[in-house]
């Protein structure tokens, strides 16, 4: 066997899908009675569109924006697309951009996936200040919490946690809505804009909704409902 054919033998078992990948491309959409929102699976396509939205949202956006503190140089998008492949076939974690009218909106991530006796994982979202108080995210986040954990083709998982700077009350509004309960305080639990910040810990479990997190928020399900869209 040549150098060639052994280093593509290589390279293919390398990206062979782990047991617990995640198979994308993925779409997830809303129910006809909510705001149409879609959620979908990043493509290298996207790269324009999302300079444009995170430009416009810079100052909207930068408080809050966590990143490695170790790492010093920057990812390029085609760095970050391959990165999610990896993810996604290893079954860590996966990215998804919010659309409304075609157009990307947000994004929102489900990482930090941990299957085992824990079956778990950490929600992140950001939102368009333009489609901000529209209820776009938590229905994203209803959306994406049942398909991690009641859907048969997601990673089943048993909580997500969703964890927020204190000061960020309109995050704090978001699960508030989608009816996560609050867990207390990480100490400087993540690097946010250039510090280690506190973080507020909320969760959701599967039992929490078994009917579904979007049926609940939406009020289709019996029992009051979670709060409004609005």
């Amino acid at each position: 066997m040549d150098g060639v054919t052994i280093f593509r033998t290589l390279c293919d078992a390398m990206r062979r899908d782990a047991p617990n990948a995640l198979h994308t491309p993925l779409t997830l959409l809303a129910p006809a009675d909510a705001p149409a929102i879609r959620l979908r699976t990043m493509t290298a396509a996207d790269e324009a569109e999302w300079d444009q939205v995170r430009i416009r949202n810079a100052a909207w956006l930068e408080p809050w924006d966590s990143n490695d503190p170790e790492r010093h140089r920057p990812v390029t998008f085609p760095q970050w697309i391959r990165m999610q492949r990896r993810d996604e076939r290893s079954g860590s974690a996966i990215v998804f951009v919010v659309e409304y009218g075609g157009r990307i909106v947000g994004q929102i991530s489900l990482g930090a996936i941990m299957l085992g006796a824990m079956r778990s994982g950490i929600i992140g979202y950001w939102i368009d200040h333009d489609y901000a108080g529209r209820g776009f995210t938590p229905l994203a986040v209803a959306m994406l919490a049942d398909w991690a954990m009641l859907d048969p083709d997601g990673p089943r998982l048993h909580r997500v946690e969703i964890d927020l700077v204190p000061q960020n009350g309109r995050s704090r509004r978001v699960v508030e809505k989608v009816g996560a309960r609050y867990e207390g305080i990480r100490r400087k639990y993540m690097y946010i804009n250039g510090h280690w910040r506190d973080h507020e810990s909320y969760s959701l479990l599967a039992d929490d909704a078994p009917d579904g997190f979007t049926r609940r928020l939406l009020g289709d399900t019996p029992g009051e409902r979670v709060s409004s869209l609005s």
